[in-house]
């Protein structure tokens, strides 16, 4: 059930979870009146549309926590992690820098097709400038970033199954080819992703770069007024991410492997707290890119990845989502 109060009542009442809820009037209304609130077929889907994996899985409040597993993981890599102590603004502005990664993820996932396409030009401008555009280590970079995806996801209770699973991780070969990657050398599968750190393995440490994105994602600097909320809310969140990490990862950082049961039992637990949280009240935040699409293209296109457990929720295959291809007409894609 779903808990509702409506715009100018003092009331509140239980609705069905399949009600829906209009995003710009915030007024409940039942299945049978979505034909008055059809997704507007002429407008921009964007990337991925309102039936991939990625527009469902990607507004769940969880993805934060798994954006922090992805920077723990991400660090075991010394040069990648190098180039972004060496070329970002990580240590001057580590805020700033997560909330504009976080705006890009969201332009991709709900944006137009325009703004995604722009925002994928401007990272590349960037890499190039920097000299961060390596294929090997973008790769490396987007497969840490797909992987703690998946791993947290399915781990805080989503209904992701393999099948789906590898649905979402063919459908970001999309992502990989805006950060300047060639999508046929990115996996479209969990199993290619799983041979692809295997592949890598031998490749990885924890430096000197690690340990300090280490410390500094379990302490980062804060204004006084927010060393309170630092410590009550975000060690537990960053703590959490980090113990979500794949066994060997934990052995790289040369920490004690915690027991994975308990890990997914805190994981299940906090990410329920977080759904609490009316949908309606985080996606207000900026920059609203998800109330954005909705008004866009209609509230029936309401983010939910409890529906990625109807194979009626998504399409027939990856390849089938709206404009997925190489960019030059080229469809890529798993078929079933």
């Amino acid at each position: 059930m779903l808990w509702i109060q409506c715009p100018g009542s003092g009331s509140r009442t239980w609705y069905p979870r399949s009600w829906m809820l209009d995003p710009i009037q915030g007024i409940p209304y039942p299945p049978s009146m979505r034909s008055l609130n059809p997704m507007r077929q002429d407008a921009d889907l964007g990337l991925f549309g309102p039936r991939s994996v990625t527009w469902q899985l990607h507004g769940d409040p969880v993805m934060w926590i798994a954006g922090v597993r992805a920077l723990y993981l991400q660090a075991l890599h010394p040069v990648a992690v190098r180039g972004v102590m060496i070329n970002s603004t990580f240590r001057e502005d580590p805020w700033g820098r997560l909330m504009r990664t976080a705006s890009f993820v969201g332009t991709l996932s709900y944006g137009t097709r325009e703004a995604a396409e722009e925002a994928g030009a401007r990272v590349r401008r960037v890499h190039r400038l920097l000299g961060v555009d390596d294929p090997e280590l973008l790769r490396w970079v987007h497969c840490a970033e797909i992987d703690s995806y998946v791993s947290v996801a399915r781990r805080s209770g989503l209904p992701l199954t393999g099948r789906t699973a590898d649905r979402y991780v063919d459908e970001q070969r999309a992502s990989a080819r805006l950060v300047g990657l060639d999508p046929e050398t990115v996996p479209a599968t969990e199993a290619g992703l799983a041979a692809y750190f295997a592949s890598v393995r031998g490749e990885l440490a924890a430096g000197d770069d690690a340990l300090a994105v280490l410390d500094f994602l379990r302490r980062p600097p804060v204004p006084p007024a927010l060393v309170l909320g630092r410590a009550l809310v975000w060690r537990r969140i960053s703590s959490l991410a980090y113990d979500t990490l794949p066994e060997w990862a934990h052995e790289l950082y040369g920490r004690p492997v915690p027991p994975a049961e308990a890990v997914t039992r805190r994981l299940t637990a906090t990410a329920g707290l977080l759904r609490r949280v009316p949908a309606g009240l985080r996606w207000r935040l900026p920059p609203r890119h998800i109330l954005r699409a909705m008004d866009r293209l209609g509230p029936d296109t309401r983010p939910d990845p409890y529906t990625l457990s109807d194979p009626a929720a998504i399409l027939d295959g990856p390849k089938s989502v709206h404009g997925i291809d190489g960019g030059d007409g080229t469809r890529w894609g798993t078929s079933d």
